[in-house]
């Protein structure tokens, strides 16, 4: 895959990502799969270059990226099963609610 076929694949995923947080803003769970989407482009682009420009930093910084992306979704879950529990929906137009 050349560069520029990389470049518009990501840009590709982290539109359809970026289209997830703002059109679709009523449900809670695609906007934290829509995060992870765009999350996953930003990984895709670093790995693409560090093979492609031999260098190995674009992996490194993937992996640390990952490992926070990963520590993100847990708590953001963690989260929306405590908020479903307790008012047995889960929407963003009652989300101020948690506000103490």
């Amino acid at each position: 895959m050349t560069e520029i076929k990389l470049i518009y694949f990501v840009l590709l995923i982290f539109f359809i990502g970026l289209w997830g947080v703002f059109a679709v803003h009523k449900n809670l769970i695609i906007t934290l799969l829509s995060i992870e989407f765009m999350l996953l482009a930003v990984n895709l682009l670093l790995v693409g270059s560090s093979v492609n420009n031999d260098d190995l930093m674009g992996q490194i910084y993937t992996l640390l990226i990952l490992t926070v992306a990963a520590a993100e979704s847990a708590i953001g879950l963690a989260i929306l099963v405590a908020y479903y529990k307790l008012k047995g929906m889960v929407g963003i137009d009652f989300i101020n609610q948690l506000k103490g």
